[in-house]
């Protein structure tokens, strides 16, 4: 692993690959296109590079604050989460301009890689593996591209960014073709990838994920058959190829050190951190709380009814009043439930909830992913304060702070706002790591794991009309060992599922207990077409104080392409209903 991670920062420090300048122009001692392409070694260098790519903030970096523009999640940032949810969002964003750019240097990166490999006099396997890996990451980022903004215009390995910069000016493909140049990509990843690397290269892409994202692409666009056949080549392993993919079984390690590389991650961010060598996440600095090392912003945070949904330990869905009754109702209960008072020293608390107790007693009676996933009120997490780990406590209250051993909703007053914060990938204390950074953390983040395979299976079943297979496979993610949930069709009426219907409203449940904080559910709730129903609305915390408005129109399917890109190339089109 060591070895991949170094080799990407030899490639960032030696070459950028961005076309940002021509290799070309070089005093006779440096590095030039026509001296650079020439060993193995500086293949590899290369393809890195565009793994590299992935980190771009816009692009996967912070992913996981996409949950804040659907259903599942809550946000405020200066970045864009806030004026997506609430219809502010234009072609002049920065966000928008940001996504587009990025994700076209990671294309740009692959097309290089592509273009210059191919004609290198090196092994031929080696070279097919490593344009194997450019083609998958290529149609990753088409992907991404396609996502927000529908057809984009498509540039591939005969585009030249250094010497063709200037006239790149095509006008958009249509999201058909689009399509089919990721679907003919991923296909020869296929063909070229590996079942397995060895150790030294672990994170690479694999034939797994190649099957698993064209899976993806072909479930998006409603193919369901075809979705099935490359969802069941890794899940069924028909020929015995070896893939070895399974379900990790502590739900809440997989987003720690120490379960992040397991068998379930079929394709994730690898990263690193060394000080001097910074390849982390910044799960501290958007996810995190003031209790958090780096004192972090809590920009991402869960949504009441993310918290909300998650069943009972026996399956049926969670209601409050079935716990401390009246409080659907009734604010005044709510308060008892939640609010507490410290002593006058503001260093401890004088009285916890008058129905402290039975708020406790509920958690132990929940699906246990939603105490793995958030930070609930009255529960502990290990922070880092005053340059220490410190065992923090969270609590809404009047007067709490970090330094007396607290953790403080940063964007919003724990004693104005009542809201939750994520546990899930959150580093606790300083992980053992000497300086540590809040931009850095070292857990990989995954782009596709074996449970979404599963689930995305499941969907491609039930549309089928193979409800029994979809059962079976949401089962399987439902009962992993530390979850243990019943599963569906498995006795009491509230586990029935016996229509299409049914059965589809199962699948989108467990995605969103399954997902959070993975930037899945947004992407989801489009392609369902239910994003309008549900992201039209008002965003409160748990006593129902309203904070911002939800809004999602039908142009909303689409991202305004920028208005800079049109700018610069008037040979795009605008989505319907921007401008």
């Amino acid at each position: 692993m060591k070895k991949i991670i170094l080799g990407i920062l030899i490639s960032l420090f030696v070459i950028s690959l961005t076309g940002c300048y021509d290799l070309d122009r070089f005093p006779q001692d440096k590095l030039s296109s026509s001296t650079y392409w020439n060993t193995e070694e500086q293949a590899v260098q290369a393809v890195n590079a565009c793994y590299v790519a992935m980190r771009q903030t816009e692009v996967f970096s912070q992913l996981f604050g996409m949950d804040c523009v659907s259903d599942i999640g809550f946000g405020y940032d200066a970045q864009g989460y806030l004026a997506i949810s609430n219809g502010t969002f234009t072609s002049t964003s920065t966000y928008a301009s940001n996504r587009w750019a990025q994700t076209y240097e990671g294309v740009f990166r692959t097309n290089n890689v592509i273009r210059n490999v191919q004609e290198m006099d090196i092994n031929e396997e080696k070279k097919s593996q490593i344009i194997g890996q450019a083609k998958f990451l290529r149609s990753l980022f088409y992907f991404f591209l396609m996502q927000h903004f529908g057809g984009v215009p498509l540039y591939d390995e005969t585009t030249d960014y250094n010497k063709d910069y200037m006239d790149m000016l095509k006008p958009r493909n249509s999201e058909e073709e689009t399509r089919a140049f990721i679907l003919k990509d991923l296909t020869e990843a296929i063909n070229n990838l590996p079942v397995k690397w060895g150790s030294a290269d672990s994170g690479r892409a694999t034939k797994g994920a190649a099957y698993a994202l064209r899976g993806k692409v072909y479930l998006h666009n409603k193919q369901y058959d075809l979705a099935a056949k490359d969802f069941e080549e890794i899940v069924l392993d028909p020929e015995s190829k070896g893939y070895g993919y399974e379900l990790y079984p502590n739900y809440a390690d997989l987003f720690t050190q120490t379960g992040h590389r397991s068998s379930e991650m079929i394709f994730s961010i690898q990263t690193y951190f060394q000080v001097g060598y910074n390849l982390g996440m910044p799960y501290a600095h958007y996810m995190g709380s003031n209790a958090c090392i780096g004192t972090s912003w809590n920009n991402v945070m869960p949504s009441v009814e993310l918290v909300d949904s998650y069943e009972c330990k026996d399956g049926k869905p969670f209601n409050w009043n079935d716990f401390i009754p009246g409080y659907n109702e009734s604010t005044e209960v709510r308060v008892k439930t939640l609010r507490a008072t410290l002593a006058a020293d503001l260093k401890s608390v004088a009285s916890y909830p008058e129905y402290y107790d039975e708020l406790l007693a509920m958690y132990e009676q929940r699906d246990p992913r939603m105490k793995e996933t958030i930070i609930l009120p009255y529960t502990h997490y290990m922070g880092y304060v005053g340059g220490k780990n410190t065992l923090c406590e969270f609590v809404y209250a009047t007067g709490i702070t970090t330094i007396n051993g607290f953790i403080v909703v940063n964007r919003y007053s724990n004693s104005t706002y009542y809201l939750y914060l994520y546990r899930k990938f959150v580093p606790e204390g300083d992980m053992g790591i000497s300086g540590l950074s809040r931009d850095h953390v070292p857990i990989d983040f995954p782009i596709i794991r074996y449970a979404d395979v599963l689930l995305m299976l499941a969907e491609c079943y039930n549309e089928q009309g193979k409800l029994g297979d979809a059962v079976q496979y949401i089962n399987m993610v439902r009962q992993r060992p530390s979850v243990n949930m019943p599963g569906i069709n498995s006795g009491p009426a509230w586990l029935e599922a016996r229509t299409k219907e049914e059965v589809f409203k199962r699948i989108m449940h467990e995605r969103a207990v399954e997902f959070p904080a993975e930037g899945l559910r947004y992407y989801d709730i489009k392609r369902w077409g239910v994003a309008k129903a549900l992201m039209n609305g008002d965003a409160t915390d748990a006593l129902g104080n309203h904070i911002y408005y939800t809004k999602f129109e039908d142009k909303d399917n689409l991202w305004p392409i920028p208005s800079s890109e049109i700018d610069k190339n008037p040979s795009l089109t605008q989505n319907p209903g921007w401008q």
